[in-house]
């Protein structure tokens, strides 16, 4: 998919007719471009790093709760945060963090 760099529509094809050469090419304007023979069949993939959302230090600072119990090790003392991942008229999400061992869990 190509774009005129003149107009900014978008740029038809045209397959080789008799002595011209693959083209895009748009019938209002007079921008052509020739298609070079030579194509990349290769590209490097480059993996973005993805940044956590909950940080350590969001954990540390989060407000603490004794009303939750961890389902892995039944601790009552855990970290919590939450978050509005639904629409507005749905209740938040908790995202807990228990303070022995550090597992997370959340409640809906």
């Amino acid at each position: 998919m190509e774009l005129c760099p003149t107009c900014g529509m978008l740029l038809k094809s045209e397959l080789p007719n008799l002595d011209f050469p693959t083209r895009f090419f748009y019938t209002t304007c007079p921008y052509v471009n020739q298609i070079e023979q030579k194509i990349k069949r290769k590209q490097r993939v480059v993996k973005k790093e993805i940044d956590p959302i909950i940080t350590h230090d969001d954990i540390k600072n989060a407000p603490k709760t004794y009303q939750a119990h961890c389902p892995n090790c039944g601790h009552n003392k855990a970290a919590y945060i939450q978050f509005q991942t639904r629409s507005t008229d749905k209740t938040m999400t908790i995202n807990f963090t228990c303070e022995k061992y550090g597992k997370c869990w959340h409640k809906d």
